[in-house]
Protein backbone atom coordinates (compact mmCIF):
# COMPACT_ATOMS: atom_id res chain seq x y z
CA UNK A 1 0.00 0.00 0.00
CA UNK A 2 1.65 3.33 -1.36
CA UNK A 3 -0.51 5.82 1.07
CA UNK A 4 1.60 7.76 3.42
CA UNK A 5 1.48 9.25 6.88
CA UNK A 6 1.44 12.50 5.84
CA UNK A 7 -1.57 11.82 3.35
CA UNK A 8 -3.68 10.86 6.41
CA UNK A 9 -2.74 13.60 8.98
CA UNK A 10 -3.37 16.20 5.83
CA UNK A 11 -6.55 14.43 4.92
CA UNK A 12 -8.24 14.47 8.09
CA UNK A 13 -6.89 18.05 9.37
CA UNK A 14 -7.96 19.19 6.28
CA UNK A 15 -11.79 18.13 7.46
CA UNK A 16 -12.20 14.61 6.20
CA UNK A 17 -14.03 12.13 8.56
CA UNK A 18 -12.46 8.45 8.93
CA UNK A 19 -16.06 7.27 6.43
CA UNK A 20 -14.78 9.90 3.83
CA UNK A 21 -11.10 8.86 3.65
CA UNK A 22 -12.14 4.87 3.91
CA UNK A 23 -14.68 6.10 0.46
CA UNK A 24 -11.78 7.71 -1.37
CA UNK A 25 -8.95 4.98 -0.42
CA UNK A 26 -11.05 1.51 -0.10
CA UNK A 27 -7.59 -0.09 0.32
CA UNK A 28 -7.85 1.53 3.68
CA UNK A 29 -9.34 0.16 6.94
CA UNK A 30 -10.12 2.28 9.85
CA UNK A 31 -7.54 1.00 11.85
CA UNK A 32 -4.62 2.40 9.45
CA UNK A 33 -6.63 5.31 9.64
CA UNK A 34 -5.59 5.31 13.45
CA UNK A 35 -2.16 3.77 13.28
CA UNK A 36 -1.20 6.46 11.06
CA UNK A 37 -2.87 9.21 13.23
CA UNK A 38 -1.07 7.48 16.69
CA UNK A 39 2.44 6.90 14.47
CA UNK A 40 2.20 11.10 13.66
CA UNK A 41 1.59 11.74 16.94
CA UNK A 42 4.27 10.15 18.42
CA UNK A 43 6.81 11.48 16.00
CA UNK A 44 6.28 14.73 17.58
CA UNK A 45 6.27 13.65 21.49
CA UNK A 46 6.80 16.95 23.50
CA UNK A 47 10.71 16.52 24.17
CA UNK A 48 12.48 19.86 25.28
CA UNK A 49 16.35 20.02 25.17
CA UNK A 50 17.38 22.79 27.29
CA UNK A 51 20.95 23.97 26.19
CA UNK A 52 24.04 23.50 29.24
CA UNK A 53 23.91 26.85 31.55
CA UNK A 54 20.31 27.89 30.63
CA UNK A 55 17.93 28.20 33.34
CA UNK A 56 15.20 26.31 33.14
Amino acid sequence: MRISVSLIVNLVANGMTVAEILDEYPDLEEADIQQALRYAAWTFEDVVYMPAGVPG
